[in-house]
């Protein structure tokens, strides 16, 4: 399992489709406060449907509260400010995936604080400011996921999976 984290999240849709990503693909998803939203508005509810139920969310007053309540093994940033491609890490079970609030991304003491080989950064072309947040999500959870053989994916009994 990954650990999600949302530090300070903005847009509620953003944060309604990274539950229901979290719900399918049986990660945990972390909120760090403070939120630019309330849980239960309406926008969550309906980017996320009925996900929210089955999703495993919590939230933490800070984020040095998420790494005292949960202390996962590593942290990984993603950033625009990172240096290392999000594909050339070796994502282990239990990693924490850390994305920033929409509006300005990740706090550069946050970012500081981790090993320059912590900090991500998905492609971009060269005058592209961000992707959006629950897009990042997708992509850096997928290839962690990916990595990771699927654990606990359930997949038809007809599928053939090609090594």
């Amino acid at each position: 399992m990954l650990h999600i984290v949302l530090y300070e999240p903005e847009i509620p849709p953003n944060t309604g489709n990274i539950i229901r990503l979290c719900a399918n693909t049986g990660q945990r998803l972390h909120l760090i406060e403070p939120l630019g939203f309330e849980l239960d508005e309406k926008r969550v509810r309906r980017a996320g449907l009925d996900y929210r139920e089955l999703a495993c969310v919590s939230t933490h007053k800070s984020f040095d509260a998420f790494v005292a309540e949960v202390a996962p093994p590593r942290l990984l940033a993603y950033s625009t400010r990172g240096r290392h491609n999000y594909t050339d890490v070796a994502y282990q079970a239990g990693d924490a995936l850390i994305f920033g609030p929409e509006s300005r991304g990740l706090p550069k003491a946050l970012l500081e604080s981790l090993p320059p080989s912590q900090r991500l950064r998905l492609p971009m072309c060269g005058n592209s400011r961000s992707l959006n947040l629950s897009n990042t999500v997708a992509i850096g959870l997928y290839e962690a996921w990916r990595q990771l053989d699927f654990a606990g994916a359930e997949w038809p009994q007809d599928t053939v999976l090609q090594p």
